[in-house]
């Protein structure tokens, strides 16, 4: 079963971060189909948080086709999200726990280390420099 965490530092509101933490579950097959998710009442008593944030999230994920909830018994995954690349996860997590660790003993706390590997991802994940080269200046929006 998951369990839960708020990182209030986010700037995620909680129920979103929920939402975040039940679907990378059920990315990297933590969580499968059928599974059951805490109820309600366990989750406001660890996390101390109002039921309706919880029910909120729950909401969510049954929109999104994710859960459904069955009355007096609790909120149950109904699909995954994993995919045929989660056999490359374990070797790849062992390579990251590597870099971690090679991270801290560099000097980096867990704000810088994790500031670096946000930054490096969204870098990495932006338009190659070889298309942002190809567009013509009149594609360009210009703001008078």
């Amino acid at each position: 079963m998951i369990e839960f965490y708020l990182d209030a530092r986010s700037g995620i509101s909680p129920y979103l971060q929920l939402i975040q933490q039940v679907r990378h579950a059920l990315r990297l097959g933590l969580l499968r189909d059928g599974d059951q998710l805490p109820t309600v009442k366990e989750v406001v008593a660890r996390l101390a948080i109002n039921p309706n944030t919880v029910l909120k999230a729950y909401r969510e994920l049954e929109y999104e086709g994710l859960a459904a909830a069955r009355p007096g018994v609790g909120t149950f995954v109904t699909k995954t999200l994993a995919d045929s690349s989660l056999a490359a996860h374990e070797p790849l997590r062992r390579e990251l726990e590597q870099w971690l660790a090679k991270a801290r003993r560099s000097g980096l706390d867990d704000e810088s280390i994790e500031a670096l590997f946000l930054s490096t991802y969204r870098a990495a994940s932006d338009v190659p420099a070889s298309h942002a080269t190809t567009r013509s200046p009149a594609t360009k929006e210009t703001h008078s």
